[in-house]
């Protein structure tokens, strides 16, 4: 059993956060895909998708987060809640998964969010903070299975 420490809360507090948002905006995305709001929340006010491919990715990473992501992250946010091992390596799961698709879409979206929103925001909220917390995550849960604790 992994007892939740204060740093297991805070990091399941930001999960919470940083997931809320899109989690969100991926169901609108997979509900109506083509509609303005969605559009909007996904690439920018006003903006539209570039080509077929552009809607393609969009609507594809919506559907893929839906099932590969967001499930595994609350699973596994309640799993380490409780102390339990797989919650850990269900959020280990979800944290290598996040620094997957944030390797993409730092190619993806480097090109079209970068010049919008700037450095600073685009590699804290908008892509780094992703990466970030995945990071942490997975270097916090091989600690507590080494017997760690924070």
């Amino acid at each position: 059993m992994l007892e939740p420490t204060k740093l297991t809360w805070i990091l399941v507090i930001i999960g919470i956060i940083i997931y809320a948002f899109p989690l969100y905006m991926q169901i609108l995305a997979v509900r109506n895909p083509h509609s303005q709001k969605v559009k909007d929340l996904l690439i920018g006010k006003g903006e539209d998708y570039h080509d077929r491919t552009h809607f393609l990715f969009c609507y594809g990473t919506g559907w893929a987060d839906l099932i590969m992501q967001f499930p595994p992250l609350i699973i596994g946010s309640l799993g380490v809640l409780l102390g339990r091992a797989w919650g850990y390596l269900l959020w280990m799961a979800v944290a290598a998964i996040a620094i997957y698709i944030s390797i993409v879409l730092w190619f993806v979206d480097r090109e079209y969010v970068l010049p919008k929103c700037g450095t600073l925001a685009f590699y804290t909220y908008y892509w780094g903070i992703w990466v970030y917390w995945s990071v942490a995550v997975i270097v916090y849960c091989l600690l507590r299975f080494h017997g760690v604790v924070f």
